[in-house]
């Protein structure tokens, strides 16, 4: 289990209250609603230190479909553990629901009402429970079990659900309503507490009907830790809200995981603050994976209704959008804001690493929603949680409604979505022409674009994911294969070799057959995307995110969706574990070429196994770390192979690999990419820090330090003692490794790079097109491929300053990154030095990316280039 061994999945941990940068109690605030967290520290919940060890205690996770084990009946109603109030807790300052009193009240609600089930669906990373709530009618097992059978027959046999007349008559159709992923987004969960009592409670005969015929979900606090601290991050100090894809975060695998049980017929998250009620559907430009003929007709009504409902409730100190001025105000102009319909751009739903938008991906229709009144100072006020609380309510109320009079034709089209998928149906973005026969709601039609909203997309027949030769990474494929299983995307083998358009494959080789369900699902997780730059100006957040082009692994797009099938595939419910230490081989190799090989090398370093680095990227470990070698088979599932005669004479002339001390100026991507890679010891350091001990003769960090790592700013003032001791260091043999200009910047200060640093537009993100030279310490498992956000590129180079990864002439492939003046665009990026190297003449040598190897722990392949390049740097001197 590859990737989810390196996932940190934390519980039973203390959680600090100290900020990352600030050390406050409650963190500040910031712009409100689902925004871009352009500067992640101001998120933090943890200290650096904590921050590192959270990051380390990873633990082993179910690697087959994530779905979480549903209930054989209902009720179930365990009793829930209550935890002692926490001191400080963000809630006592608005009132509103704490962590703490959460369990007390559904302990109390199920003693009164056999409508209420819950389960812990996973925990936070401070170690607090996760409950799903379940709002439902009785079921005996036998019910249950039948409900269990055509949620599965919707998904795997479309065909048939749609012709089920029992199942379309008796189907208690799923609506999932979820809140607080983002921590200091607190009213949400007050609203779903307030409409879960009064559907356990009340004798009203229309509650009694909507109870027999649905279940109504609810995910009370996504975020238990950021609640308690008022962060708008988890304790890993990563937004919650951007990791659906990644699942970096325990929390953002719980949704996950919960979105494959459901399988929500509807799926609404609450958030907040945006000075109006907001409700999605989103503006353009719209995720080209989505059935999108089968998600806008309700999903722009639904939002419609809402707007109808909370207007009409007249809720005191709400305000309103005026549509034809853009301004939110007191007066009652009849109108929330509906992205759709009143955002031209900048809010949209392309990446699938929002709750909602990934939610969608399981056939749903979906929305966040953003609550109106924001926060003074670190919380909303008593009063105005009041006010959000009972917006929330209304707009929960108003969409349960609306699903319950419409849940008829919102199944027959998400029955309609996994036809298409299973089937293989060519995925057609709507022209002027198909909009007019799009069935359902038509208040959408008038607004759809057909330029901007939808690009088409062109799917293929299956992704192809090689084993042997042909494969840049077996770890990073094997994660990569892990990820799409825990997704629950169907995966399978090759029995045997087969050829595809002249390529054959060997037997073993994963395969991604995309005749299936969650078709739309694998192709977002796996297709490049598009160049959309000169779509709309702005974009909500990122812009491309593929796991075939940014996770280290060889990925094949073979074919077309209308070809016939590949082959026979075994199907793949666990990836195959592999690890070998072979018998009597004094010395043994393996490749160091994807992040579990880093992890696994840092774990025999870790254990003072004798380890050496070859010049073709193998490891070799000695006799004397065998049993370590053993430990990493067992643990990370290493295939070692009997190093050669010739590997081990060369191993007179190279030295034997040391642990590494890494000193880190930068934030918790850093810090958890760092982390995750297999580096155990890593310190912080700041430039006061360093400038304090320096001055002192204290302590300054970098005194065990091998290597620096900038990922922010370190800056010295020419002359100053910080200045002085740091080039001291240097000279005797210290490495700096980094990003960005900030990196470059120290680097060249400490003169082992030279050269001029060039900033891309700050916005601008993507997949961008390099080529790894001959000779490049890259060279040996190079990449096609990288991620930027933004990029930095490098000219002038001096002499001794080298450029080890170039961006290509097309520079940009998906993403959305455009020149906002003469000199930070892609064309001007083209062919530039993307990453650069550097050596002294006393052996300490600097590598410095212009790229984006560790934005929120995604880019696996980056992080494997960024070990890579440590492993270089600390070996120079």
């Amino acid at each position: 289990m590859r990737l989810l061994r390196s996932i940190a999945i934390v519980s039973g941990v203390a959680i600090a209250a100290a900020s990352f940068t600030t050390g406050a109690a409650f963190a500040a605030p910031d712009s409100g609603g689902r925004g871009p967290d352009r500067d992640p520290d101001s998120a933090s919940a943890t200290s650096f230190a904590e921050l590192v060890k959270l990051a380390k205690t990873g633990v082993a996770a179910k690697a087959t479909d994530g779905a979480i084990a549903m209930p054989t009946s209902y009720p179930v109603q365990p009793a829930l553990t209550v935890y002692p109030a926490d001191v400080p807790d963000a809630t006592t300052l608005n009132q509103t629901i704490a962590f703490s009193q959460l369990a007390p009240r559904l302990n109390e609600l199920m003693a009164e009402s056999d409508r209420v089930s819950t389960q812990i669906v996973g925990q936070s990373t401070g170690g607090r429970d996760l409950y799903l709530v379940t709002v439902t009618a009785p079921e005996s097992r036998g019910e249950t079990a039948r409900q269990t059978k055509w949620r599965d027959e919707i998904r795997t046999t479309p065909e048939k659900a749609a012709s089920n007349t029992q199942l379309a008559a008796d189907y208690k159709t799923p609506i999932w309503i979820s809140s607080n992923i983002h921590g200091n987004e607190w009213e949400g969960t007050d609203a779903a507490m307030q409409l879960i009592e009064e559907l356990a409670l009340s004798d009203d005969p229309a509650t009694a009907a909507t109870l027999e015929d649905h279940r109504l979900y609810f995910s009370l606090t996504l975020n238990p830790d950021g609640r308690t601290l008022a962060t708008r991050a988890t304790a890993l100090s990563l937004d919650a809200n951007r990791d659906m894809v990644t699942l970096t975060t325990p929390e953002a695998r719980s949704f996950v995981a919960t979105a494959q049980a459901l399988q929500p017929l509807y799926a609404a998250d609450f958030h907040g603050y945006t000075g109006v009620l907001q409700v999605e559907p989103c503006g353009p430009p719209h995720g080209e994976n989505y059935e999108y003929d089968l998600f806008i007709p309700h999903g722009y009504a639904a939002a419609l209704q809402v707007e109808a409902d909370v207007v009409a409730a007249d809720i005191p100190g709400n305000t309103y959008y005026n549509t034809s001025t853009g301004v939110t105000g007191n007066t009652n102009t009849g109108n929330i804001k509906i992205p759709y319909r009143d955002t031209p751009s900048g809010w949209d739903d392309y990446p699938p690493i929002f709750t909602a938008q990934y939610a969608a991906f399981h056939g749903a229709v979906t929305a966040t929603v953003e609550l109106p009144k924001s926060r003074s100072g670190s919380t909303t006020t008593p009063e105005n949680a009041i006010i959000n609380t009972a917006v929330a309510k209304a707009t929960m109320d108003s969409m349960v409604a609306y699903v319950a009079e419409n849940s008829d034709a919102m199944l027959a089209d998400q029955i309609e979505s996994f036809r298409r998928g299973l089937a293989g149906a060519p995925k057609d973005s709507l022209t002027a022409a198909d909009i007019a026969a799009v069935p359902g709601p038509d208040q959408w039609k008038p607004l759809w674009d057909v330029a901007d909203d939808q690009d088409p997309v062109s799917l293929p027949r299956a992704y192809v994911i090689p084993v042997g030769d042909a494969q840049r990474s077996a770890s990073d494929a094997e994660a990569l294969v892990d990820a799409l299983l825990f997704h629950g995307v169907e995966v399978g083998t090759l029995p045997r070799a087969a050829t595809v358009a002249g390529v054959t494959y060997p037997a073993g080789s994963f395969v991604v057959d995309m005749h299936q369900p969650r078709r739309g699902l694998a192709n977002v997780l796996l297709d490049l995307g598009t160049d959309i730059s000169n779509k709309v100006p702005s974009m909500y957040d990122i812009s491309a995110w593929s796991l075939a082009y940014l996770w280290g692994a060889t990925v094949d797009k073979v074919g077309s969706t209308t070809d016939a099938a590949i082959g026979t595939l075994v199907p793949l419910h666990r990836v195959p574990q592999n690890g070998v230490l072979p018998k009597k081989a004094p010395y043994v190799a393996f490749d160091v070429a994807g992040v579990e090989d880093y992890r696994a090398l840092n774990a025999l370093l870790a254990a003072d196994a004798p380890v050496w680095l070859l010049d073709d990227g193998r490891a070799v470990v000695g006799p004397e770390g065998l049993k370590a070698a053993a430990n990493a088979v067992v643990t990370y599932d290493i295939a070692f192979e009997a190093a050669s005669a010739a590997d081990v004479a060369s191993l007179a002339e190279a030295e034997v690999l040391e642990p590494l001390t890494i000193a880190v100026a930068g934030n918790q991507d850093d810090a958890l990419a760092l982390a995750e890679l297999g580096f155990t010891d890593i310190v912080r350091v700041t430039a006061a820090g360093v400038q304090a001990g320096a001055a002192a003769g204290t302590p300054t960090g970098l005194e065990n330090a091998d290597l620096l790592w900038v990922g922010s700013q370190f800056s010295l003032a020419a002359g100053s003692a910080g200045r002085a001791y740091v080039q001291s260091w240097v000279t005797a043999g210290g490495s700096i490794v980094g990003r960005t200009n900030q990196a470059f910047t120290v680097a060249s200060t400490y003169g082992l790079v030279s050269g001029t640093v060039v900033a891309g537009n700050n916005s601008g993100n993507g997949i961008v097109d390099v080529t790894t030279p001959e000779g490049s310490l890259f060279a040996d498992y190079p990449q096609d491929t990288s991620f930027i956000y933004p990029a930095f590129w490098f000219t002038g180079l001096g002499a001794g300053t080298t450029a080890e990864v170039t961006y290509a002439d097309d520079v940009l492939l998906a993403g959305h990154w455009r020149a906002t003046n003469a000199t930070n665009g892609p064309a001007i990026a083209a062919g530039q030095a993307a990453v650069i190297s550097g050596e002294s003449a006393t052996g300490s040598r600097a590598v410095v990316f212009g790229t984006t190897p560790f934005f929120r722990t995604h880019p696996k392949g980056g992080m494997s280039q960024a070990a890579q390049a440590i492993f270089w740097a600390a070996s120079g001197d």
